[in-house]
């Protein structure tokens, strides 16, 4: 790999290993081995490289997922609510493994108030990220229909985001797949219980 490479995979491995605000321009080139002029001279600042580094790591994170997914021959052809207890199974069994990144997107989050220039980094990602999850976790063709990918990856990141801030809070009290499952068929109001409307 060359200086570039070298500067985007060791400011990755900051990230996951210091967070966004602790790592320096130093510690990354400590991390990859090149120098600090290195730095503005593929990407400008530390910041726009910390930038890519975090979206980088949400992109390999998502892959990751989809390949679980598509590995997965057991939820082709399952009804709806079967396929996403199945799927959001195989989410929360990853959870131990994807705690750094889930952290590190908690951070970032924090920061975006004050920090344009993040926000505006991540706002094109985010639509990206919608799609890909409903490619990833549904199979849905984001060419072919993407009003419905859209909808069904916005479904998606809401619910992922929420799900893993309840994980990092108390592991112990957060939602099972099969929690999920139940709560979207009372939601759905197809879990055999009749809505008794207004008192």
């Amino acid at each position: 790999m060359g200086h570039r490479d070298d500067l985007l995979e060791g400011a990755k491995r900051c990230l996951l290993d210091k967070g966004y605000a602790r790592t320096t321009a130093r510690d990354i080139v400590a991390e990859s081995g090149t120098n600090l002029a290195s730095i503005g001279y593929h990407y400008g600042s530390k910041e726009a490289l910390l930038n890519l580094a975090f979206l980088k790591l949400t992109e390999e994170w998502g892959d990751a997922l989809g390949e679980g997914r598509e590995g997965d021959e057991s939820v082709e052809g399952l009804p709806p609510l079967e396929r996403f207890e199945r799927v959001w199974a195989k989410i929360i069994d990853s959870y131990e493994e994807s705690r750094p990144v889930w952290k590190l997107q908690m951070e970032i989050v924090s920061r975006l108030d004050s920090d344009p220039e993040l926000q505006k980094a991540l706002a094109g990602p985010q639509l990206e990220g919608r799609k890909g999850l409903a490619e990833s976790l549904l199979g849905l063709d984001q060419d072919a229909d993407p009003e419905r990918a859209r909808l069904a990856g916005t479904f998606y990141q809401a619910l992922l985001a929420g799900v893993m801030v309840q994980w990092m809070v108390d592991p112990a009290t957060a939602p099972s797949a099969r929690d999920l499952t139940e709560g979207l068929k009372i939601v759905m109001g197809t879990d055999g219980e009749q809505d008794p409307g207004p008192a």
